[in-house]
């Protein structure tokens, strides 16, 4: 049987996710430290460790079938790939930033000034949609210095806390790309390839669904029961069972994470007590 060949990061911001995603997947990888190449031993998955930059090449290219980019790299490069899975880590946003005590009025704020990035095609692309003339310095590193340097007006960067956009006096204006670390594959993937992507995504679903759920477990009164589990909808509905205790039952569900904090406070008010709250590892449906 062949393996499922992936690409990710060797180093930098998407690397350690995306080596405990697959290793929270249940693939036990050998030793990743300064490797470029490794394989698992319990899932027919192989895995190189290339350039972020690379890696949309390389599954263009079919040497991978299949690798975790962001967004932002996936858009610069413009390779024929197809977007399997958003990952929900290494979020972003690439942003404009300005000099803080200028004045900003929108976009036409950049009409014929000097935009220091190293993302030229996702800021051209962005200027042609806003009708705008202006002019791109393609720089690879340090792109906050620029302005203070005199080699550009404004500034397109990825942005995480803004922090170091502040620290050379620059404040962000403009957000032109929400990014973040997405699956994908190679367009002309075997069908057996296909297959193995098809187990690892069941793998990383169950991983992704559990992370944003949580097993609830509470006591609630007999006569408050219809209450409570309208509260509970559960993957079908609550779990309900007897306490020893007269008059009172257990009751087991799952709240996702969006509605936790606000479903907490009416369990409460219905007469809910002893709630526990608990991760879940994984949820497969």
């Amino acid at each position: 049987m062949g393996k499922l060949k992936i690409a990710v990061q060797k180093s930098g911001r998407l690397h350690d996710d995306s080596v405990g995603l697959l290793q929270e997947c249940g693939i036990d990888l050998r030793n990743v430290k300064d490797r470029l190449r490794t394989e698992s031993d319990d899932f027919p998955l192989e895995v190189f460790f290339l350039r972020d930059d690379d890696i949309p090449q390389y599954v263009e290219d079919g040497v991978a079938d299949v690798g975790i980019v962001g967004e932002n790299v996936l858009q610069e490069k413009g390779r024929t790939v197809e977007v399997v899975q958003a990952l929900g880590f290494g979020k972003c946003r690439l942003s404009l930033a300005a000099p803080r005590s200028e004045v900003w009025e929108g976009p036409a704020s950049l009409r014929g000034r000097r935009i220091a990035t190293s993302y030229p095609r996702i800021v051209g692309a962005y200027l042609q949609r806003q009708g705008i003339e202006a002019e791109i310095h393609e720089i690879s590193g340090s792109v906050e210095i620029a302005p203070g340097i005199g080699l550009a007006d404004v500034v397109a960067d990825l942005v995480s806390s803004g922090g170091t956009l502040f620290m050379n006096g620059l404040r962000e204006v403009e957000t032109i790309l929400q990014s973040q670390a997405v699956l994908i594959r190679y367009q002309g993937m075997t069908a057996e390839g296909q297959a193995l992507l098809e187990s690892l995504l069941f793998r990383i679903r169950a991983v992704k669904r559990a992370k944003r759920n949580k097993y609830v477990l509470l006591n609630a009164p007999n006569e408050r029961l219809g209450e409570v589990i309208a509260l509970l909808p559960g993957m079908k509905s609550p779990t309900v069972l007897p306490l020893a205790e007269s008059g009172w039952s257990s009751v087991h569900s799952v709240l996702s994470e969006e509605e936790f904090w606000e479903r907490i406070e009416q369990l409460k008010t219905a007469g809910a007590q002893g709630i526990l709250v608990i991760p879940i590892e994984k949820m497969v449906l």
